[in-house]
């Protein structure tokens, strides 16, 4: 039979077939590791022999079986296991689990007889899959070459969280001391473990007696309750030893499975959709969690305020029909707590009659839809659950997100789960509590009248920073024992006040909430880093380590030998260190210090690391730059004394927290002519105090002189192009709160932008195209403009610049009543009077037009010494660069052209001749001609040139 083959025959579990499994000798393996004959095959080969018994064809029966398995199968997805805890127990791992049963069922008997075997497995819930696997796995830990019972046993404490392990924690067995039993009795293996593990007979014997186990019991599913009661019933394997000797009688275990499956149910692989019998809420046990119980055992956070909300929920709940409470309100401000705090009451006992005794579940629609591939499937689950609840009649159902209800479930020609819960919410007969934001609400729930009538519309408001105080301090209790650390009641009030008035994108008590929550763990974080010395030693031994093992590679073993005992050495200091870290903890912990302590401070970092404000207290450094920041400013900036004493002004009372809350830290109008330092001014503001000129968000108005061009500032309108996209403005700040706002030449945008601007000025504020409020408080806000450029320029030609400084002033003071005049009849009142100052530019002197000519000239010898070249000027050169580039009416830019032509023109072809290359140095003059010349450094002419002028 079966020539040239190799036949291996196996009893089954009846024995009262055998079975063969070819394998070619070519492959050249041990009989014990071939491929495995699987419970599987044994379940099918058990079948198709009874049959060819009843057919009067028994004879055939084993050559026609070598036949059909000439070509035996794998099964991977359920033998080829590595590790237990990488394990994914998903509906994908057992659909490719069935698919796998299907497979070979199909192949080796034809698809019209899949049989006992596909049925077994296919009632097998996901935790006694995961208990074959974990057997498998315990297999390979221990080195041996099949899965007895002693496995199975293991897998189910492996599993740990089954009715089986529950059964046996009750009759008082120890499930760590069983593991040790059994591993002390069957010791390990050699260490070779085939690719595919076999199953013992016994070990298949106890897999049949399982199915009958869950028939006998009523149940149409196999959980790890029965697989335990089949190693039990098999009697005579390693399991039912071990578990005889730990005390476990089996007619007492068999009472408390059926007492237990009662309380709780496995979870069932799709397609089975059956449970206990026994358990009478199955499905909202598998798709809800009892806030109910959660709340019993202490493991909600306290709910801290909102009676009134819990008050009116409770209310609603009581009446007869349409006792549905839909809580409305923004995202954080604490709608899912108020549910929780109803639990809370319930599992207190402090609530009237009419819900006493209830139990508030709260619903996952994610996993109610999961998995749900066919039409039908997700109906059938909200049915039944909707059934139970009808039953029960105590259960009080939480739909977080309740929008997701519409929709939910809904394929081609099915209905979704808002319509299946319609009748019954109108009727009463299910009590729904649900959940959601405004906005949600408004898109979703307010467009379906039919769903919305049969809710009752709780509003939940965002806390004071008063409420969310005492909420902080509810919590502050469950924080420290998580992080191991004290909250300071500072820390707490300064977590409410500083959110509520800087992070304007989020709403108390999240927010505030957060933050607590977050500078626990930078705290804790800091305090439980290694000292420096120990991180010192760790660096040395990771060094020595990686040394040691290149040694032990190049086969230099004394050289080896000598770096492992330093690395014994450096192990032995670092533990020594950490202990005595842990004695000084120790320590401190018992002469009453409770250990590491957040404050305000650390609240304030996590503040303006968030945001980018600097909110922390006014160290000295800083407090040397804002006294000497007009003297910083000057040294960019010429002349404009009244422009930097005023931003400099405004900076300070800001940074000291004087400036009013409500409002940006300033507003100013620069007016002047062309050129005389409006926007340079804004540059150097940003680029001292805020960081870099890139702080700087600069928005040229002439983009902006059409009335349809002012959404850009915004975002445009729903419908338009552009939509998703936001403003120009809105988002810049809203990505970059603490910033200089320059709106360059501001009487060139259109009037529509004054109109939009008056909410910014005055409440520093601006809502985008998208209805969400942008905060400007924290923004320094400039205009520029030309406007009264004419009354300047007249008024210098008529005074002249040459005067006294008190005759100057007081000329100065004229005109800028007279400019401000002007700017009144160009800029609307309304618009004026929110203007914190009005400034206005003097026009620039010739010294300091000259002033500003080493600033540009020193720009051109910076980008010189970059290519090594050392670029020196005389003064003749630099009075013929003022000559040339002054004019009153342009200011400084003449000033940039003339550098440009007579300097940088100049130098350009000397380089490009070769007169010039790196690592020369020259010199620019004027002869006496009048024409510019430049020479090299160190050429005879050079010598005798006048002496040049430092810039």
């Amino acid at each position: 039979m079966c020539t040239g083959k190799k036949v291996v025959f196996m009893g089954i579990a009846s024995g009262a077939a055998k079975i063969c499994e070819v394998v070619s000798p070519l492959e050249g393996e041990m009989a014990g590791s071939l491929v495995q004959l699987t419970i599987l095959r044994s379940a099918v080969a058990n079948r198709r022999q009874s049959q060819l018994q009843g057919s009067g064809k028994a004879k055939r029966g084993a050559k026609m079986m070598c036949q059909l398995q000439m070509h035996p199968l794998r099964l991977p997805g359920f033998t080829g296991l590595r590790r237990a805890d990488n394990l994914e127990f998903s509906s994908r791992n057992r659909q490719d689990f069935h698919s796998l049963v299907s497979v070979y069922v199909s192949y080796a008997w034809g698809k019209a007889s899949r049989g006992v075997a596909k049925a077994m497995f296919e009632r097998f819930t996901e935790k006694a899959i995961k208990v074959i696997m974990l057997a498998q796995e315990e297999a390979r830990r221990l080195g041996h070459n099949f899965v007895g019972t002693e496995q199975i046993l293991l897998g189910l404490i492996g599993e740990g969280t089954g009715i089986a392990a529950k059964v046996l924690k009750s009759m008082g067995i120890n499930l760590k001391d069983a593991r040790v039993e059994v591993e002390k009795i069957i010791g390990r293996g050699s260490g070779f473990v085939a690719v595919e593990i076999p199953f013992t007979p016994r070990a298949k014997r106890v897999l049949e007696l399982s199915l009958e186990e869950a028939r006998q019991l009523g149940h149409n599913y196999i959980g790890s309750e029965h697989l335990l009661l089949g190693l039990l019933r098999e009697g005579e394997g390693v399991a039912a030893r071990v578990l005889e000797s730990l005390g476990a009688d089996p007619s007492n275990i068999r009472t408390q499975v059926i007492r237990m499956v009662g309380d709780s149910t496995e979870v069932v692989g799709a397609g089975v959709g059956g449970g206990s019998s026994g358990n009478k809420m199955p499905t909202l046990e598998e798709y809800g969690t009892n806030l109910t119980k959660l709340a019993e055992e202490g493991k909600l956070d306290p709910v801290v305020g909102r009676q009134d909300q819990i008050e009116r929920v409770t209310q609603i709940l009581g009446r007869r029909t349409k006792n549905n409470p839909c809580l409305i309100g923004e995202p954080g401000v604490g709608k899912t707590a108020i549910a929780e705090g109803l639990a809370q009451r319930i599992a207190d006992g402090d609530v009237p009659e009419t819900i006493e005794g209830k139990k508030v579940i709260t619903l996952d629609m994610g996993l109610l839809v999961a998995g749900t591939k066919y039409r039908g499937e997700f109906e059938e689950r909200l049915k039944k659950l909707m059934e139970e609840i009808k039953q029960s009649d105590e259960i009080i159902l939480f739909i977080d997100e309740v929008h997701t209800l519409i929709g939910a479930g809904a394929a081609e020609g099915a209905i979704d789960a808002a319509n299946i819960l319609k009748p019954a919410l109108a009727r009463g007969e299910l009590q729904c509590i649900g959940a959601t934001t405004l906005d949600e609400y408004r898109k979703h729930i307010e467009k379906d009248p039919a769903l919305e009538r049969r809710f009752q519309p709780v509003k939940v408001p965002e806390p004071t920073v008063d409420e969310t105080i005492q909420i902080l301090r509810g919590l502050r209790e469950r924080y420290e024992i998580h992080h191991k650390l004290h909250y300071t009641d500072e820390a707490l009030i300064a977590a409410a006040q500083l959110s509520y008035q800087y992070i304007s994108d989020r709403f108390l008590p999240d927010k505030a909430i957060d933050l607590i929550d977050e500078a626990g763990s930078r705290v804790r974080l800091r305090h439980a880093q290694l000292p420096e010395e120990a991180r010192e030693l760790d660096k040395e031994l990771r060094q020595i380590t990686k040394e040691k093992n290149e040694a032990v590679r190049g086969q230099d073993f004394e050289k080896a030998g000598e770096l492992r005992d330093r690395e014994m050495e450096l192990k032995a200091q670092i533990s020594a260190l950490i202990d005595k870290g842990k004695e000084r903890s120790q320590a401190e912990s018992e002469a009453g210090d409770s250990g590491p302590v957040v404050t305000e401070a650390d609240i304030q970092h996590i503040v303006s690391s968030w945001t980018g404000i600097p909110v922390e207290k006014v160290s000295s450094d800083e407090s040397d730059r804002l006294l000497k920041m007009e003297e910083t400013l000057h040294k960019r900036v010429i002349g404009q004394d009244e422009a930097v004493k005023a931003i400099s002004r405004a900076i300070r009372r800001a940074r000291v927290g004087l400036k009013n809350p409500n409002r940006p830290i300033a507003s100013f109008i620069f007016s002047g002519p062309t050129g005389v330092g409006k926007s340079e001014l804004a540059k150097a503001l940003a680029s001292y105090y805020f960081g870099s000129e890139e702080a700087m968000i600069r928005l040229d108005m002439s983009e902006f002189m059409e009335r349809h061009t002012v959404s850009k500032l915004i975002g445009s309108p729903p419908g338009y192009v552009g939509y998703t996209e936001g403003g120009q403005l809105t988002e810049a700040v809203r990505r970059r709160p603490y910033t200089v706002v320059l709106f360059d030449e501001i009487e060139k945008a259109h009037p529509d932008v004054f109109n939009m601007m008056l909410q910014i000025l005055e409440d520093g504020r601006l809502t985008d195209s998208k209805g969400r409020t942008v905060d400007f408080k924290n923004t320094l806000l400039i205009m520029t403009s030309n406007v009264g450029s004419s009354v300047i320029e007249k008024g210098g030609r008529r005074i002249g610049f040459d005067l006294d400084f008190d005759e100057k002033d007081s000329s100065y003071n004229r005109i800028k009543s007279l400019v401000t005049e002007e700017l009144k009849q160009y800029f609307r009142p309304e618009f004026l009077n929110r203007l914190d100052e009005m400034i206005v530019f003097r026009q620039l002197t010739k010294l300091e037009v000259k002033e500003i000519a080493d600033i540009m000239l020193k720009e051109v010898f910076d980008r010189l010494k970059a290519k090594d070249i050392e670029l020196q000027v005389t003064e003749r050169f630099k009075d013929r660069v003022v000559e040339e580039g002054y004019n009153p009416s342009y200011g400084a830019r003449p000033l940039r052209r003339a550098i440009m032509r007579l300097l940088e023109d100049s130098l350009a072809e000397k380089m490009l001749a070769g007169e010039i290359k790196e690592g020369d140095s020259a010199i620019v003059d004027v002869d006496s001609e009048g024409n510019v010349t430049v020479l090299n450094g160190g050429s005879s002419v050079a010598e005798s040139m006048p002496p040049v002028v430092p810039v």
